[in-house]
């Protein structure tokens, strides 16, 4: 039986096309504890390290668009509170994810002051919100999108991510932050003036959200199915997405946004 390193070895030389012709089984399906991650061969630590960075910069990135301007300046004192609460999470999600990447000899640091123009992601690299419509938007549908990101690491083949302590907790926040939109949207359309406003930042938000997802060609998405990184592809991961959000778009009275309008990653 091929150890860690011998296996990892022999499934970084197939190309994603070839790998079920090889026997080899849907993804690695070893559990690598941090004291084996330095035997892993480099494309699973590169992957691992790029994962874990990304995650974090989301985490510190949506802490610092919601402080940006709306912690003081929300409608109500409960608003500033839940505002407050959700950036406080969003700031120990990054502490977590953190703590993985010095485990494994990096360090998401700069991270932190990082200018929002340098972000991973274009949903992130926006310097504030403009309006609370745009608040409640983000809510609704980015941090949904950071729900359905952190579910594709359940029973990760990188054993800490796999602690009880972390994504459980994590999910169940984002849900919250997601619920908290929703409702926050769902307040704004109870008036034709609120409801114009809900639906002009929901196009906002709506084409950045789904970009998260990223290419659905993408060949890395791949190699993170293939190394037990993730569960779905990315285009699998944005259908499901959108099966979910759109009923919910609609409940509200709003239109759902055209799909493939002010795209860049199809």
């Amino acid at each position: 039986m091929l150890n860690v390193k011998d296996r990892g070895n022999l499934i970084a030389q197939f190309p994603e096309e070839d790998f079920a012709k090889k026997g080899l089984g849907a993804v690695f399906r070893e559990k690598i504890r941090v004291t084996e991650f330095r035997d892993t061969p480099p494309e699973y630590q590169e992957l691992v390290t790029r994962l874990l960075t990304i995650q974090a910069d989301c985490e510190i990135g949506s802490a610092h668009i919601y402080g940006a301007k709306w912690l003081l300046r929300a409608p109500t004192a409960d608003d500033m509170h839940q505002l407050s609460r959700m950036i406080s999470e969003e700031v120990d999600h990054f502490r977590k994810f953190n703590r993985l990447l010095k485990e494994i000899s990096a360090d998401g640091m700069q991270l932190l002051r990082k200018e929002s123009s340098e972000r991973f992601l274009d949903a992130l690299k926006v310097s504030e919100l403009p309006t609370w419509s745009d608040v409640t938007a983000f809510s609704f549908l980015i941090d949904r999108v950071g729900k359905y990101q952190l579910e594709e690491f359940l029973d990760s083949s990188f054993l800490p991510l796999n602690e009880a302590a972390l994504l459980p907790v994590i999910i169940s926040e984002e849900s919250q932050h997601v619920a908290y939109g929703q409702s926050k949207m769902m307040d704004l359309c109870a008036d034709p003036k609120g409801r114009a406003e809900a639906q002009q930042a929901l196009n906002r938000w709506y084409p950045l959200a789904l970009d998260m997802f990223g290419r659905s060609s993408s060949r890395r998405c791949w190699r993170y199915l293939e190394w037990g990184l993730k569960r779905r592809t990315n285009a699998e991961a944005r259908r499901d997405y959108i099966e979910e959000v759109n009923p919910q778009i609609a409940a509200m009275g709003l239109e759902i946004p055209d799909e493939t309008a002010g795209r860049k990653y199809m």
